[in-house]
């Protein structure tokens, strides 16, 4: 290794992550895509690499991602339509058969490049061809830098609901490169900040006061703000799932605001809403919801409320019957015995799970929140959402 290469890789974090499948590490660092091939090669041989991508992120970084793998040949790269409308069993068939065309085996290494929706359909794939071959995520999206890529959770939407079927499958090793930000749309990027307020809210009230104090530096994609952000949203994450690999009670907080996302995803058709959007929307219901039922001060709530509205404008809440938000939340894989389940926190850097909630509290919620979000911007003076 050269002496240049030898200082950039003492400038990548490495980040562990337990799991009952084989232990593995974030590498996280600007200009980690570079030694791609080098950290493959830590982990062993494979007889072939496959990559798994969608044009639009291929375009923009598939030339960098083949001088970092040392990739050669058309047949190793399949590519995915990455809405998450296609994030269905049809692609993972489609993924599945392009693979064993191109020759894919058990002693295989699948490379997921993209965000969230390539992470979680390639995960599955990887799952469950030959009953299981290596996977390696190079998440290419804020959401999926700190939340999708770590963890072990596959899985693709039914018509039911998001997320139905799946798997956890953990990667062998999440390569995480900040520089792969750049290319990110305005609109993927600010979206994929929501994830990193979830974080904040239930694990870290420190980071969400930094937040506070410099979001305008994140949202232009400051290099030294993002090159300690991303770490630390990896270590909150990587901390919650080594406890709780199978979300059999602490992995559940890191579904604030989700219950209400992934309604409002469903209730769309997953064309309304960036997934960050809908968290967006969702942790505002959540806050609303936790204040109504007595656990989580107004004070709180309003700084949630008020930072998320510093991304930007959110897509409207969709003009749907309250029951039919209601019915697709109680397909959500936190339900049990039709009994909602909401991860609620009573104070930023603090959540939990809760159950039993009055139905008339959620539909008030559920009436309420649009309204209120609206009502505030018209008073600050700010574009609503």
């Amino acid at each position: 290794m050269c002496y240049i290469e030898k200082v950039r890789e003492m400038k990548f974090k490495r980040i562990p992550v337990k799991s009952s499948a084989g232990n593995y590490c974030v590498v996280a660092g600007a200009g980690v895509l570079r030694l791609a091939a080098r950290e493959l090669a830590k982990l062993g041989r494979f007889s072939s690499i496959h990559v798994v991508s969608s044009p639009k992120v291929w375009r923009a970084i598939g030339n960098s991602v083949r001088r970092g793998l040392h990739l050669s040949g058309s047949n190793s790269v399949h590519l995915m339509n990455d809405a998450e409308s296609a994030k269905n069993l049809h692609t993972v068939e489609l993924l599945s058969r392009s693979l064993v065309k191109s020759g894919a085996d058990r002693k295989s290494v699948i490379v997921a490049v993209g965000g969230g929706v390539v992470g979680d359909a390639a995960g599955f794939v990887a799952a469950s061809l030959l009953r299981g071959v290596a996977l390696v995520h190079v998440p290419t999206t804020v959401v999926a830098q700190v939340d999708s890529s770590i963890g072990g959770k596959t899985g693709v939407n039914l018509p039911e609901g998001k997320n139905l079927v799946g798997a956890f499958y953990p990667p062998c090793l999440v390569l995480t490169d900040p520089e792969l930000l750049r290319t990110l749309p305005d609109r993927e990027f600010r979206g994929g900040l929501a994830e990193v307020m979830k974080h904040a809210i239930i694990a870290d009230a420190s980071m969400f006061a930094m937040l506070e104090k410099n979001l305008e530096n994140i949202l232009r994609r400051d290099r030294a703000a993002l090159s300690q952000l991303i770490p630390r949203n990896i270590r909150i994450k990587a901390r919650v799932v080594s406890r709780d690999e199978r979300e059999a009670g602490l992995r559940e907080i890191l579904n604030f605001g989700h219950t209400f996302a992934h309604a409002l995803e469903s209730v769309t058709h997953y064309r309304r809403y960036q997934h960050g959007e809908a968290v967006a929307w969702g942790m505002i219901a959540a806050s609303f919801l936790g204040h109504e039922l007595g656990l989580m001060r107004a004070g709180d709530v309003s700084r949630i409320v008020a930072l998320i509205r510093r991304l930007g404008p959110l897509p409207a809440w969709p003009h749907v019957p309250t029951a039919a938000l209601l019915n697709v939340m109680r397909s959500d894989k936190k339900t049990r015995s039709g009994i909602l389940r909401f991860v609620l926190s009573p104070r930023i850097g603090k959540a939990r799970s809760r159950d039993a909630v009055p139905l008339h509290v959620v539909e008030r919620v559920l009436h309420f929140t649009p309204r209120l979000v609206e009502a505030s911007s018209r008073f600050s003076g700010m574009p609503h959402a």
